[in-house]
């Protein structure tokens, strides 16, 4: 079978059993999924049997192509033979050990000589564990209580940081002074008290607030690529960096969706911005539950002697460092290039069909993870210009992407592998053009 054969077919898939499964699977599962992030995707959650390269096969016996990629970690595709060869050879010596061992201390190595803050580091489970710990040694390290988080990014699902991720317009008060917008039910409200909340990419606005010296950490995806995959201005992550630096507060980067994705030493690399706490997950083990915190040596080192507690019991799990050092070993400057030109054509790719059939759209970001927001005119450069993007509209392009063999996320964002080839990419401009032409059609756009 050809990477084009089932893209573009007169038939268009069907994923009944999915659906089946799922209603089925509600009996012991609420919502027959674990984890809110994969509930009401239309026209189903997907039930998936294996994976390969960048295709996944479904309990309807369809194969797509896959854009989500496990919501961002899978940079070397599916079942990449060097990372499972590695986690055999592990489960053959041990699976926990409640001790150290030599491939995590290898694994932590890769990280520092990577990643350009990490001076020390510590692994975790998940973004969200590991930004909580960031959180905390920030706090101990300056003896102050607040925070600035910014509208759209996202950090973790704790009570503490899960506000005004995707707060609805008419909920979020002004741009110059944002309201604190839960982001679900059940959350304590005095968990925002000790939270600022701002617009990105606005210095002025930052510098002001941290003038007060009351902010103990300033926490940031360095671009912008949970909500969207929006560039910071240029020069506002060196003034971000200067205004931290001068007014005393810890600068944190949250790098779980850009680490080891948009270079080998993540956003910070790319940008040439150094934070003193960075935190990792996703593409640090290539789908493994592997998270880090990385940087400053002082900071780190405060939880060996400055009373910080950071705990875990599958910390630097055996098997899932054998597959941090895998992937960290396959991150060569050359498979970032490859990923650039297959991405890169791409993204013009998909501008072209869109300005051929007239829908208005934006395809924005890096070729290793992008955006496409319909509705808009030009890029965004916060959270609030993207809240303007035709969602509705969107979800049809997907729905219609789906039923032609290409997998993409519902919020925009499309991930891209090593895997993704020529051939790949041209199937998936096929399924593009067909996706579009049917949403003309139907009116939804």
């Amino acid at each position: 079978m050809t990477a084009s054969s089932n893209a573009i077919t007169s038939d268009l898939l069907s994923f009944t059993r999915s659906a089946e499964a799922i209603r089925h699977n509600c009996q012991w599962m609420a919502g027959g999924v674990n984890s809110n992030f994969r509930l009401n995707i239309s026209p189903t959650p997907l039930v998936i049997e294996r994976g390969e390269g960048p295709f996944l096969y479904d309990v309807d016996g369809n194969r797509l192509i896959d854009y989500y990629l496990g919501m961002g970690p899978m940079i070397l595709g599916h079942n990449p033979a060097a990372l499972t060869q590695a986690v055999k050879r592990q489960i053959d010596d041990g699976i926990l050990f409640g001790a150290q061992s030599a491939v995590e201390a290898e694994a932590a190595r890769l990280v520092c000589q990577m990643v350009p803050s990490a001076e020390r580091m510590r692994f975790g489970g998940s973004g969200s564990e590991v930004d909580q710990a960031a959180l905390r040694l920030a706090r101990a390290a300056t003896g102050r209580r607040n925070i600035i988080k910014f509208e759209g990014h996202y950090h973790g699902w704790f009570d503490n940081v899960l506000w005004s991720t995707a707060p609805a317009p008419d909920a979020a008060g002004p741009r110059e002074a944002p309201k604190a917008v839960a982001g679900s039910k059940g959350q304590l409200a005095d968990t925002a008290d000790t939270l600022v909340v701002l617009p990105w990419n606005d210095p002025e606005l930052l510098e002001a607030r941290l003038a007060q010296g009351d902010i103990a950490a300033v926490i940031m995806e360095a671009a912008m690529c949970n909500a969207g995959a929006v560039h910071p201005l240029p020069g506002y992550l060196e003034g971000v960096r200067e205004a931290c630096t001068r007014h005393g507060t810890i600068l944190i980067f949250d790098e779980v969706i850009t680490g080891f994705r948009l270079a080998p030493g993540g956003a910070q690399e790319l940008f040439g911005v150094t934070p003193d706490l960075s935190t990792f997950g996703k593409a640090i083990a290539n789908g493994f539950p592997v998270a880090a915190i990385a940087g400053r040596a002082d900071l780190l080192d405060m939880f060996v002697s400055g009373g910080v507690v950071h705990g875990g019991t599958y910390n630097a799990q055996p098997i899932a460092m054998a597959a941090t050092v895998a992937t960290l070993q396959s991150l060569k400057p050359s498979l970032y290039e490859e990923i650039a030109v297959n991405g890169t054509r791409l993204m013009d790719g998909m501008r072209e069909i869109f300005a051929r059939h007239g829908v208005k759209a934006v395809v924005e970001g890096f070729p290793q993870v992008f955006h496409v927001a319909f509705g808009l005119e030009q890029p965004a450069r916060d959270y609030r210009d993207l809240a303007r993007m035709n969602r509705q509209a969107y979800v049809a392009f997907t729905t219609a992407l789906l039923h032609r063999g290409v997998r993409a996320l519902e919020r925009g964002a499309w991930f891209m592998s090593i895997a993704h080839d020529d051939a790949v990419v041209a199937s998936t401009l096929e399924a593009v053009e067909g996706a579009v032409k049917q949403i003309r059609a139907d009116g939804a756009i």
